[in-house]
């Protein structure tokens, strides 16, 4: 009896592993060797998903880098190929209108987003009292004046010009930060600020020319510097009203300084162009172009806060620099721009010279 037991015991054993067999294609010894070999080690599996984080992390890393510097370099040229016959044919307080409500839509749709997953709370709400609001009509003025500028000023520098003189923002915006954040800055920022200012008349010289030794006019010069000025100081002022309340939500503050900016502009259309827009209608002489640079500029500030949150300052110095170059090199197809040695090295010293700033800022 017991040796017949032994002996089924042995066939029901030899179904299992013939079982096995026909499941796997090996024997059970090979398949459980098989099963072995196959467990990944704890350490590989966290490695790997470590490994997996950072991939994804320089991915969206480089997509915003992308993104901006594409933003950055286009925005001169659509406001440029806007033109027909030189001259805009849409009114560009409308352009600029629609600009700010785009961004002011967008930024209530972030928060929509933040309340259905957060909730409504003291920091994200969108209060209307006096104390919250008062602060925006400033640095709304200030973009307003600005924004409009950028259109006028293509009368007098053409596109790559533009993006070499706009870095002039870099210098108001260091010197506003000493007097009226009383922020220290560095040696190093300070030499970058000469030499920024050097990269820009650099890339001006117009060896062409006998009658003038700069390709821009005064007034070109004037505008940019005004301009650099009114974005110096309404970016000085905005975060100073940020860091009063820095746990408020950022969008809530964004949605108020966009209310703000479609006021202003809405004043601009009844002062400057209320009779052609009663006539020829609010999108009269808009076209694919003029679009495009609308989403453009709406758009270019979101970039700017992806950056902040998602990469760091050195992203903003490669987009600038890539974004002079590009936008040249693109300038050469469209409009027949000459890029020539004066310009190259001009922005060769004015992308060292952001870089050092970027610098400074972090040894500060």
């Amino acid at each position: 009896m017991e040796y017949r037991k032994l002996k089924d015991q042995e066939k029901d054993g030899e179904l299992v592993e013939r079982d096995i067999k026909d499941l796997y294609g090996k024997p059970l010894s090979g398949a459980l060797k098989t099963a072995h070999d196959s467990a990944v080690p704890v350490n590989n599996m966290v490695s790997f998903g470590g490994n997996l984080a950072e991939r994804s992390k320089w991915k969206l890393k480089s997509i915003v880098t992308i993104a901006l510097t594409l933003l950055t370099s286009s925005q001169a040229i659509l406001i440029v190929w806007s033109k027909r016959a030189g001259k805009y044919e849409y009114s560009v307080t409308t352009a600029n209108f629609s600009v700010e409500a785009l961004k002011c839509a967008l930024s209530l749709a972030a928060l929509g987003r933040i309340w259905k997953s957060e909730g409504v709370t003291e920091d994200n709400k969108l209060s209307t009292s006096l104390d919250e609001v008062i602060v925006y009509p400033i640095p709304a003025a200030l973009y307003l004046v600005k924004n409009l500028l950028q259109y006028y000023i293509f009368a007098y520098v053409d596109a790559p010009g533009y993006q070499i003189l706009k870095n002039l923002n870099i210098i108001s915006t260091g010197v506003l930060y000493r007097i009226i954040l009383k922020k220290q800055l560095s040696k190093i920022q300070w030499a970058a600020f000469i030499l920024l200012c050097a990269g820009c008349t650099t890339a001006q010289l117009d060896s062409s020319s006998e009658d003038r030794v700069l390709q821009t006019h005064f007034e070109g010069w004037m505008m940019a510097i005004v301009m650099a000025l009114l974005s110096g100081f309404a970016g000085v002022y905005t975060e100073a009203i940020i860091k009063k309340r820095p746990s408020r939500n950022i969008n809530v503050q964004n949605f108020w300084l966009y209310v703000f900016g479609m006021a202003f502009n809405a004043v601009a259309i009844l002062v400057q162009d209320f009779d052609a827009v009663m006539n020829k209608g609010f999108f009269h002489g808009y076209s694919f172009i003029t679009t495009c640079m609308i989403l453009n500029h709406a758009l270019s500030g979101i970039a700017v806060s992806m950056v902040m949150k998602y990469a760091d300052n050195i992203v903003k110095v490669y987009s600038t620099s890539v974004a002079m170059l590009l936008t040249a090199i693109i300038s050469v197809f469209l409009f027949g721009f000459h890029l020539s040695l004066a310009f190259f090295l001009g922005s060769t010293v004015v992308s060292v010279s952001i870089y050092l700033h970027s610098i400074g800022k972090l040894q500060r």
